[in-house]
């Protein structure tokens, strides 16, 4: 099982968050139980500015068996359709896009996604298999 992880939920346990850590440690650790943790672009991006210099980071991803998979082209442009819809939809344009990308990005490269989900993944990734939904 390829279990790709939302940026969310690493920077919960990075950032010792009281409301989500447990849950998403325990998440976590339930999914390098059961398989493979991979990252794209837009989380690793989203996790670095956590650490002190780029071997901190490559010794987390380590520690964490967490496996860093670029992007596909058929990714992006999945990230990109529905990212059109959501601005069709009345949407604003901006940082939300990074969201589209990864989810596409798990669309594409893994069997689910590891998630706090804000709705996108539900309204514009039915496919898309969550380990967890732990809602804001």
């Amino acid at each position: 099982m390829i279990s790709a992880l939302d940026s969310s939920v690493i920077l919960d346990v990075l950032t010792d968050n009281p409301r989500f850590i447990k849950a998403s440690e325990a998440l976590l650790r339930r999914a390098v139980a059961e398989g493979k943790l991979v990252i794209g672009e837009c989380v690793l991006a989203e996790i670095a500015p956590v650490f002190n210099d780029e071997n901190a980071l490559r010794e987390f991803l380590a520690d964490w068996q967490i496996e860093f998979v670029p992007s596909s082209l058929e990714s992006a442009i999945l990230a990109g359709s529905n990212f059109a819809k959501y601005l069709s939809r009345g949407g604003r344009a901006g940082r939300i896009v990074a969201d589209f990308l990864i989810g596409a990005h798990a669309v594409f490269h893994a069997d689910r996604l590891l998630a706090r989900d804000r709705g996108y993944l539900r309204d514009y990734f039915s496919e898309l298999k969550c380990l967890a939904k732990l809602d804001e």
